[in-house]
Order: structure tokens, then sequence, then C-alpha cells
């Protein structure tokens, strides 16, 4: 029995040291061959930087507004008895916008109007008379009294009358009307928006540390939605004096001419303010630089001689964000014109990694589109 138990122990042990000795052979391959890989070389694309000229411009946001605008409304009631302007038109300043009635009015002008001549007349007479001594100073006061009050009560019907005749304070261009003809008006009734589009204002608000890099007719570039890729040119035109103490800020108006009336008011628009041109600037594609929490840094590409071979190898190095826009950034640090930087391929790299630079071809349009 105990023999037995002694082989068996025998047969377990040498089964489970070729186990073993099987997977220790293994791997020792598996580390040889390894060892023996070539090294990987990592496709990237590339540019050669060089030296170029930057925009630098402080950015805004703000709302678009006329030059004038005001909702044209009634001061007196009535019904309205002529409507003179066409939706969406073009006004000249002073054109008659709408008529409220105003027959009685002119009724009771028309009355004192006629009793003037008379009251005039008598007003002269007694004048005379009384020089002569012939009539008291009493009748002469009486006849001059009639005579102003009756002169007092034209000019208010005249000014009752053109209060009714509703007329456009300035050119502009008129909206869609509100009422309609024969309708009711209550005083200060909304009867039509007129504004004068020929040149528009924008409002914006900047930071008080740029203050010192503004003036009033610096140019602007304002972009809206409507046309995201136009640029509508103006200038400042005012600086308000005061920063509001709350939020460190300080309001900026810019006029923007507007002949083609592409821009209309309460637009959202985006304000490049812009700033003296820099030359001589390193500027790069935003796709080579690696944004992370502890720095920017770009790949810089290095040719060594290994083996007598010519091989491409990178070297991180940090730079310095100044600026972007949608595309580039301005940089700062120790990169230079001549240096041949990654564009795209960087989450395969580290320090010393080997690459091969190949052809950027993404964003060239195929000769033709497929067909679905």
């Amino acid at each position: 029995m105990k023999k037995w138990t002694l082989v068996m122990i025998i047969i377990a042990v040498l089964a489970f040291g070729s186990v073993i000795g099987f997977n220790l052979f293994i791997k020792g391959k598996i580390a040889d061959a390894i060892a023996n890989m070539p090294e990987a070389v990592a496709p990237v694309t590339a540019i050669n930087v060089q030296e170029g000229t930057w925009q630098p411009t402080i950015n805004a946001i703000g709302f678009v507004e006329p030059n004038q605008g005001v909702t044209i409304a009634n001061e007196l009631s009535g019904v309205v008895s002529a409507i003179k302007f066409e939706n969406g038109s073009p006004v000249t300043a002073g054109q008659m916008l709408v008529e409220i009635d105003s027959k009685v009015e002119k009724a009771n002008l028309k009355s004192k109007q006629v009793q003037l001549p008379a009251a005039e007349a008598d007003f002269k007479r007694l004048s005379k008379l009384y020089k002569q001594n012939s009539v008291s100073k009493q009748d002469l006061d009486n006849s001059q009294s009639k005579y102003l009050a009756l002169m007092a009560d034209i000019e208010s019907l005249s000014a009752t009358i053109d209060r009714r005749e509703i007329k456009a304070p300035f050119a502009g261009l008129v909206g869609i009307r509100n009422v309609n003809l024969g309708e009711y008006l209550q005083t200060g009734t909304d009867i039509v928006r007129l504004e004068d589009i020929s040149t528009m204002k924008i409002r914006f608000t900047i930071p008080q540390t740029q203050l010192s890099r503004i003036a009033t007719g610096q140019t602007v570039h304002v972009y809206v939605d409507a046309y995201p890729t136009e640029p509508f040119e103006g200038v400042i035109s005012a600086i308000e004096p005061a920063v509001f103490y709350q939020s460190g800020l300080i309001q900026v108006q810019a006029q923007i001419p507007n002949s083609d009336a592409k821009l209309r008011s309460g637009m959202f628009a985006k304000v490049d303010i812009q700033l003296p041109e820099l030359t001589q600037q390193v500027v790069l594609p935003q796709t080579a630089i690696s944004f992370t929490l502890y720095g920017d840094s770009v790949y810089l590409i290095e040719e060594k001689t290994e083996n007598g071979e010519q091989v491409k190898r990178v070297k991180q190095v940090n730079v310095k964000v100044l600026e972007r826009d949608d595309i580039n950034a301005l940089i700062s640090g120790s990169i230079k014109a001549g240096d041949s930087v990654v564009t795209s391929g960087q989450v395969r790299l580290s320090n010393n990694s080997k690459v091969k630079v190949t052809e950027d071809d993404a964003l060239t349009p195929p000769a033709t589109l497929p067909q679905l």
C-alpha cells in the first residue's frame, strides 16, 4: 500500500513539473520574441512651422439695435379714418401714417376762424376810439379779451387736429400695422413699429481690464446667425464713462452701416474688436496642441541617426497658448520657424516615440461623392 502511494506521488510531481516547465518555456519564447520585435512606428501628420501674422481681437456678444426706433401710438382716442402706409414700406419724416376722425374738431375750428375777422376788426376799431377818448377802457379790454380768446381757441383746435394726424417722426421702415380702418382706438394703442435701419448700433460689454486696448473709431467685425460667414464692419462710437461696479464690465456701443438692410434689430451678434495686427508670430493649428490640465504641449519631430539609418522621433515641448480662433492658435515657447510639429496621431505618442509622417488627406474632398 505504501509502495502504491509513493508511485502516485511521483507521477503527480512529474505531471505538475512538466506543466510548469512547459509554461516557463513558452514565457521565455514570448520574451525572446518581444525583445527581438522591431520598434513600433506611429503614423502621424505634421506641418513645418512658419512665421505668420496674427489678428488679435477682443471678443464680446451683444444685440443689434436700430439707429432710431419707436412704436407709433395715438395720443387721443377715436376712430381710424385713414391709413396711409403699406406694411413693411419705407416712409419719410413727417409722412402721414394714420388719421383719426376729427370732423367735430375741424367744424369747431372753422366756426372760430369765421368769428376771428369780426373780433379782430372790433378790437382795432375800439383801439382807435379809445385813443380819441370815445370809449371806456373796459370796452377795449373786453374786445381784446374776445379777440385773444378766439385766437387761443383756434390754436388749441389746430393742435388737437394735428395730434389726430399721426405722422412719422423720422424716416425709416415701418412694420406690420396693428390697427384697421374704422377701428376705435383707445389712447396709447400700439399702431406700428417704425425703425431707422440705415445705420445699426450694437451694445456689448467688455472687462475693465481691456479698456486700455479700445478707443472710439476702432474697427469691429460683427457676425450674426443669419449670415454666419459674413463679417459686418463698423466702428466703436461710444464708451460708457463708468464701469458697472458689481460685474467689473464696461458698456461699449458700435455703429454699423446697413445700406443693404441685412441687419435687423434684436439680432444676437458676436463682436470682434480688431486690435493692431501682429507679425512674425508662431501660429499652429489647434489640432497640433495637446490641451491638458497641467499645461499645453506639442510634439516636435526630430531626425536622428541610429545604426546608420535616419529615423524620426518626437519630443514633447510645452507651449503657452496666447489666443485662439476657430481653427488656429497663437503660441509662445521654444517652437520656432522651420520646426516640424505633429498635427494628428498624438494619442499614440510619448517622449522619444518613433514616428512616420504620412500625407494628411482627411480634409481633401473626394473627386466624386458616393451614391446612395
